[in-house]
């Protein structure tokens, strides 16, 4: 399959890349019509091209020029989806008790709490201990959490003695009405019970009952893990033609893993639908490299074992498959880590590309679910549903408890949209069914 004209290999059905002519040593290897590096010797037409062959050009800060290339997204929002209207006028599309612990000492406490409310303890292992951007991050992506409107309720634990106090998290959160509780654990003489007791008002302070709202409510994530060789060939495509459907209805799709733009930033760059955006998006991207290089590490550091093994070689050549699940739609914004969604369009968020981290920011963001493309599969899923998309078909057979849709199979967009409204609407997903829901907290710095 040669996927652009411009291509000087093709890939085959098991997954990996022949040269479609001689590649002289040095020469730019192109994929997606784009360098995806560079030949570390010649190769002649018809060999395989992979690692032993091919390295990657990526380096270190860029001086990007704003070079716009975008059409305007034309809106028409016609569809509607059934959801939970809250207090602050937000719209869950479900209504879990979430049990949020501010600090990992007392999250056996908040497992248990979980338990007896029939909902799930978003458990982490940080809190304390912590000092700067770490800490700001891990009370601003609590804090976040606390009021996401898929939660129906939120149970808010503390020990007492911690650096992320609840004094703290309650003026972060300016709970405004809210069903959120607050219980820490060393002022009470029995915490459990004391905690049941509140899950108690939390359940029947719930809203009940769903009620019309447009689609262009919703905000939309889009992150992939474990690629392989077709992600950028049937999966991520399709999920960004859905990405363009959601935007052309005014909706928002969230498109972060920074490192994974590096090799395709500049098809980003040309969307940015302003000067100051584009500058953002510059900026997210030099200071992601920048964090690679401080621990001497180079920008090229991906992909992954499994990547590899599935046919992709260079990041280059990941970054280009992963950025198409962003669509065509400009870039309306760029946020950095722990911010939420301000504006309709495709935003980017700053955050790595590890799964639980950046699924965890994507629900902070306000996301209301996640398009997660897999060519590997995993059981993983946050806070949020997370529907599975398979790039192959052969993965969704065989990992059939973990796939929600097979790309390779449908490659419908707006029977995607479709699928995508009915889980809006309750319909659960794999990583649901299975109880799969953790969250991650990006760190950086010194833990004392």
């Amino acid at each position: 399959m040669v996927i652009s004209a411009l291509d000087n290999v093709e890939v085959r059905d098991d997954g990996f890349k022949y040269a479609l002519s001689d590649i002289s040593a040095g020469s730019f290897v192109i994929k997606y019509g784009m360098p995806i590096g560079r030949a570390s010797e010649s190769i002649r037409a018809g060999s395989l091209v992979h690692t032993h062959n091919l390295v990657s050009s990526l380096s270190g800060r860029i001086d990007y020029v704003y070079e716009p290339d975008f059409v305007p997204t034309k809106v028409r929002c016609s569809v509607q989806v059934n959801g939970f209207r809250r207090s602050d006028g937000t719209v869950g599309i479900r209504n879990d008790i979430w049990v949020i612990p501010t600090v990992a000492c007392v999250n056996s406490l908040a497992s248990r709490l979980a338990e007896y409310a029939g909902g799930f303890a978003l458990l982490h292992p940080y809190g304390c201990s912590q000092l700067g951007a770490d800490h700001e991050s891990t009370v601003s992506v609590l804090s976040a959490l606390a009021v996401h409107p898929n939660a129906g309720g939120v149970l808010i634990v503390g020990l007492g003695c911690e650096n992320n106090t609840i004094d703290g998290m309650k003026e972060r959160i300016g709970v405004g009405g809210r069903n959120i509780r607050f219980l820490s654990a060393q002022d009470v003489s029995d915490e459990y019970k004391s905690g049941c007791a509140l899950i108690d008002e939390l359940i029947a302070n719930r809203v009940t009952e769903r009620e019309p709202v447009p689609v262009s409510e919703l905000n939309i994530g889009l992150k992939c893990g474990g690629s392989d060789a077709f992600s950028g060939i049937t999966a991520n495509p399709l999920t960004g033609r859905f990405a363009d459907w959601m935007t052309s209805q005014g909706g928002a799709v969230v498109l972060t893993e920074v490192p994974e733009m590096f090799g395709a930033e500049s098809i980003l760059l040309r969307r940015c639908k302003d000067k100051d955006t584009f500058k953002k998006c510059a900026e997210m991207i030099n200071q992601f490299k920048d964090y690679y290089i401080s621990h001497g590490l180079p920008v090229s550091e991906n992909p992954s074992p499994g990547n590899k093994a599935g046919g992709i070689t260079t990041l280059e050549e990941k970054s280009l498959g992963c950025v198409q699940k962003g669509g065509a739609a400009p870039v309306s914004d760029v946020l950095p880590y722990a911010a939420r969604v301000q504006r309709r369009g495709l935003s980017l968020l700053s955050a790595p590309g590890n799964d639980p981290v950046s699924c965890t920011a994507l629900a902070a963001a306000g996301c209301h679910m996640i398009l997660f493309t897999t060519g590997r599969g995993t059981p993983f899923g946050t806070v949020v549903p997370t529907v599975k998309i398979s790039s192959n078909s052969a993965l969704a057979r065989k990992k059939n408890a973990w796939i929600d849709w097979d790309a390779e199979a449908d490659q419908d967009a707006e029977a995607l949209a479709e699928f995508v409204v009915s889980v809006a609407n309750g319909t659960p997903v794999k990583n649901e069914i299975n109880k799969c829901r953790e969250i991650a907290l990006f760190k950086n710095g010194v833990t004392l």
